[in-house]
């Protein structure tokens, strides 16, 4: 969470947290340990309350300032509360979800119960490990989540870095139809990579590289998608940063605080943030 690497610590905020909205279930699911799937259910059982009205609309939108109540509790954010921002080292094999309809493992099963109520700045998907940060304030999980803050990968592909991958790592890549590397059930399927901030290949061989690479944003399996439109599959892929935080030996697994020096930047970022 460095200064000198923050991107949009200077763009302009035209929206105040109070006239943000959110999907209910979202809205739900950011402020009570009820994941969004139990929040459709809710919803649709009547079970949910907005400003004393009962809302069966799952598309139904709300702000922080509205009165969201589930039976006789009251869910809402205390934005006077102070926040807690840990980093996780997840391992392969774990879903970044409260809920998993399947039964496989969530991050929240190797958490310690105290963060169940944490919620995941973005994600990693299920065969990826590395740094996870997690926090109680969903102001923080959002500002982080939709920043251009670094994040660094090691990434091991399946064959020789030619340059023709090079060129499209300096220069960024359209690809019409980039469901190669995707899930198989993916809805997004044309994708524009913009050029890598920075990489650094490690080994260079013809049936295995490796790979450091440093982008910026990380959504929808953007690096095994772009290597994959040059027959690369990733065979693994560890983030080692998010914003200048790194794991700083943590064992896979495992959790811990931000340290003081992290708190300190990640404050600046967020008031620079605020104040544009």
């Amino acid at each position: 969470m460095r200064k000198d690497i923050n991107k949009d610590a200077k763009r302009a905020d035209s929206n105040t947290r109070d006239n943000e909205q959110l999907r209910l279930n979202k809205f739900i699911s950011h402020n009570s340990q009820y994941s969004r799937r139990e929040a459709d259910a809710l919803i649709s059982e009547g079970k949910v309350r907005v400003n004393n009205r009962v809302i069966t609309d799952l598309a139904t939108k709300v702000k922080s300032t509205d009165k969201v109540e589930i039976g006789k509790k009251i869910i809402k954010e205390d934005k006077n509360r102070i926040y807690t921002v840990i980093v996780y080292n997840k391992p392969k094999g774990e879903l970044v979800t409260k809920v998993d309809p399947q039964g496989r493992k969530t991050i929240y099963d190797g958490l310690e119960s105290k963060y169940k109520h944490f919620l995941s700045v973005g994600r990693l998907d299920y065969a990826s490990e590395g740094v996870l940060l997690l926090s109680d304030s969903v102001e923080v999980v959002n500002a982080l989540m939709h920043s251009n803050l670094e994040r660094v990968y090691k990434v091991k592909v399946s064959g020789h870095i030619s340059p023709k991958v090079e060129m499209a790592m300096q220069k960024g890549l359209e690809i019409e139809d980039a469901t190669k590397g995707a899930y198989k059930k993916t809805k997004i399927k044309s994708m524009s990579f913009a050029p890598f901030l920075a990489y650094d290949i490690q080994t260079n061989g013809e049936k295995i590289s490796k790979i450091k690479v440093v982008i910026s944003e990380g959504k929808n399996r953007e690096l095994r998608r772009f290597f994959a439109h040059f027959g690369l599959d990733v065979m693994d892929l560890k983030r080692v940063e998010y914003g200048g935080v790194s794991l700083n030996n943590l064992p896979t697994g495992k959790s811990r605080f931000l340290s003081k020096d992290e708190y300190k930047n990640l404050r600046i970022f967020l008031d620079e943030k605020d104040n544009g």
